[in-house]
C-alpha cells in the first residue's frame, strides 16, 4: 500500500489527493482484518460487495462511497500491473451510478451584492481581488493559494493556473478583475509581505504572517462577507467557479471554451453546466426552427 501511495505521488497527485487514497486504503484493510483476510488475493466480487454495503451502513453519502470505491479499483489496478495479484475483481465489478446534482451558482445581480464591499485597507484589497479572480477565472480555490508572481500577466489579462495533476492552462482575467489584483499587488500585497520574516514570498495571496495563504482561509473569508450581504445561500469557493462557467454558457460561450477555461479533461465534466441554461436554449430552438 505505501508502494502505491509513493507511486501516485511521483505521478503529482495533489496532497489532498494523496491524504484521501490513504484513508480510503486503511479503511478497505480494516474491513478486510474484520473478515479475516490476510491477503489481497482473497478480495474478491463478493467482498468488493460486503464492502460496499458496510460504507452504505455507515451512512456515507453516494459520493463519497463512490470515490472510495475508485480509490481501490486504481489501487487494484497497480496491484495487478505489479505481479501482486493475477485477477483485478474490479474489470467485472460496476459500482453504482454517480448521481447528477446540478451544482449551486449565484445570479448575476448575487455577484454584483457579493462584491458591492468598498475597503481600501490590505485585507479588503486583498479579498477583492480574491473574490474578482476566484469569479472572473473560474479557477478552483487550490489553484488560486498556488498562484505566484511569475504566472500574472496583468497588461495582457492572462494568468497561467497549475491545475489537478499539475496541469498547465492559460486563463483570462477582465478589466475589473485585473483592476482589483493590481491594486492588491500595489496597495495591499506591501503590507503583508512585511510581516514576512526570511525570503521573500513569491505567493501572490499572503496571510497575515507575509506567507501564502490556505484553501481553508479563503473558505472562511468568504463566508465573511456572504453574511455581511446576507446572501441566502450556502456558499463556497466552488460556487464561484459554478456561476463563471454558468454565466459563460449564458453569454453564448461554446461549451468547449468553457471546457478549456476551467480545465476539465474531459467535456462530459463540463456538460452538466447545459442543464443549468435551458432557458437560453429554448430561445434559440423557438427563434431559429420554422415549426416552433
Amino acid at each position: 500500500m505505501n508502494n502505491f501511495l509513493a507511486f501516485i505521488k511521483i505521478k503529482n497527485y495533489s496532497e489532498h489527493t494523496l491524504i484521501n487514497y490513504r484513508i480510503d486504503l486503511e479503511q478497505f484493510v480494516e474491513f478486510m482484518q474484520k473478515r479475516r483476510l490476510t491477503d489481497w488475493k482473497q478480495v474478491g466480487i463478493s467482498e468488493i460487495r460486503a464492502y460496499l454495503a458496510y460504507l452504505t451502513s455507515l451512512g456515507l453519502a453516494r459520493a463519497s462511497i463512490l470515490r472510495k470505491i475508485a480509490s481501490l479499483r486504481s489501487f487494484f489496478k497497480y496491484l495487478t500491473l505489479q505481479g501482486v495479484v493475477e485477477n483485478n475483481p474490479f474489470i467485472i465489478f460496476r459500482a453504482p451510478k454517480r448521481q447528477k446534482k446540478l451544482p449551486q451558482f449565484l445570479y448575476a445581480r448575487e455577484i454584483d451584492k457579493l462584491l458591492s464591499f468598498e475597503d481600501n485597507s490590505a485585507k479588503g484589497l486583498r479579498d477583492r481581488a480574491i473574490l474578482e479572480v476566484l469569479y472572473g477565472t473560474g479557477m478552483r480555490v487550490s489553484e488560486l493559494t498556488g498562484l505566484n508572481l511569475e504566472d500574472l500577466d496583468l497588461d495582457r489579462g492572462i494568468i497561467r493556473v497549475y491545475g489537478k495533476g499539475a496541469k498547465e492552462r492559460i486563463t483570462f482575467l477582465g478589466r475589473k478583475g485585473s483592476q482589483a489584483l493590481q491594486d492588491y499587488l500595489l496597495r495591499g500585497r506591501p503590507s503583508y509581505l512585511e510581516q514576512r520574516r526570511g525570503p521573500a514570498e513569491r505567493a501572490v495571496f499572503l496571510n497575515k504572517n507575509g506567507t501564502r495563504l490556505s484553501p481553508r482561509s479563503i473558505r472562511r473569508l468568504l463566508d465573511v462577507y456572504v453574511q455581511k450581504t446576507a446572501l441566502e445561500k450556502k456558499i463556497s469557493p466552488h460556487t464561484l467557479r459554478h456561476s463563471f462557467a454558468t454565466h459563460l454558457l449564458e453569454g453564448g460561450a461554446d461549451l468547449r471554451t468553457v471546457q478549456e477555461l476551467l480545465g476539465h479533461v474531459s467535456i462530459s465534466t463540463t456538460q452538466i453546466y447545459t442543464h443549468l441554461d435551458r432557458d437560453r436554449i429554448k430561445k434559440a430552438y423557438n427563434h431559429a426552427h420554422p415549426r416552433a
